[in-house]
């Protein structure tokens, strides 16, 4: 697969590595719900964009939509726990993931699912992770971002305004509470000229 990520100014480092999780800010959303966002958790990454770009077995779906089946608007792929992620660095970082929020998640996570985004084109409308266990618990999804920014939408599913987090590249945020229940999240398409963006999503066993 041809990668256009234009490479930044600002990642000039030797190759991907990742910083320490102190520097997470939380932010309550309600309901039970909350974010822990940090920008630029690892650098170098255009490196590994481009690693997962051209190495990662991409697959297209096609869903139903109400009367018609339509093309899923991104490319994806699943790792599952028994399976070698893609690149050392997603080890790393689920790891450090697993022992950052021991306490408050009480197991590891397992999984990585990963998107891609080809253009402004491609999306995720609203949802939350309600597959397995997610639906009925608190749980954790960790989102490690790379490549073009893009915005993650957030809104309460009883109602009211809309939380905007810009996204950039290698920054990290993590979803927790019972936000997959309480709250749905959104990568909305863009008119605006941008280019392709990956996103890697850790999960304890039993919610996709």
């Amino acid at each position: 697969m041809s990668v256009h990520l234009q490479g930044s100014l600002f990642d000039q480092a030797d190759g991907p590595g990742l910083g320490r999780l102190t520097g997470l800010r939380r932010t309550a959303l309600g309901d039970g719900a909350w974010i822990d966002l940090l920008p630029g958790w690892l650098s170098g990454g255009d490196e590994l964009f481009a690693e997962l770009a051209a190495g990662v077995p991409w697959r297209a779906e096609r869903r139903q939509m109400y009367d018609r089946t339509v093309d899923v608007p991104r490319l994806l792929a699943f790792y599952r726990a028994v399976d070698p992620l893609p690149s050392p660095v997603l080890d790393e970082a689920r790891d450090a993931l697993s022992s950052r929020y021991a306490d408050e998640l009480g197991e590891p996570f397992t999984t990585a699912g990963l998107c891609y985004y080809r253009d402004g084109r491609d999306s995720v409308a609203w949802h939350g992770d309600l597959n397995g266990r997610s639906s009925y618990e608190d749980t954790m999804v960790a989102i490690l971002s790379l490549g073009a920014p893009r915005d993650l939408l957030l809104r309460p599913c009883r109602g009211g305004g809309i939380v905007r987090r810009p996204l950039g590249h290698g920054d990290l945020i993590v979803m927790g509470g019972s936000c997959q229940r309480t709250w749905q999240h959104a990568i909305p398409k863009t008119a605006h000229a941008r280019g392709p963006r990956i996103s890697i999503q850790f999960r304890p066993r039993g919610v996709s």
